[in-house]
C-alpha cells in the first residue's frame, strides 16, 4: 500500500508541475486569465496526456499547451 501512495505522489506531483509550467506560459501570453483559479480545461488536457502515458512534466506542459492553444483557435 505504501508503494501505490509513493506512485500517486508522484502522480500528482508530475501532473501539478506540468500545469504550473503551463498554465504559468498561457497566463504570460494572455490565453487565460491571470487568476488564482484552476482552468480546468487545461487540467483536463494534462491528466488525459498523462493517462496515455507522458510522464515527463516538461513534455506533457508542452503537449497540453500546444493542445490548449489549438483547440483556443478552433473555438474562436
Amino acid at each position: 500500500m505504501l508503494v501505490e501512495r509513493e506512485i500517486e505522489v508522484l502522480n500528482v506531483e508530475v501532473v501539478g508541475d506540468a500545469y504550473a509550467i503551463a498554465s504559468n506560459y498561457l497566463r504570460k501570453s494572455g490565453a487565460i486569465p491571470d487568476t488564482f483559479a484552476t482552468n480546468e480545461r487545461l487540467l483536463g488536457i494534462i491528466v488525459k496526456l498523462f493517462q496515455r502515458g507522458e510522464l515527463n512534466r516538461l513534455r506533457l506542459a508542452n503537449k497540453a499547451i500546444a493542445k490548449f492553444e489549438a483547440e483556443t483557435l478552433v473555438v474562436v
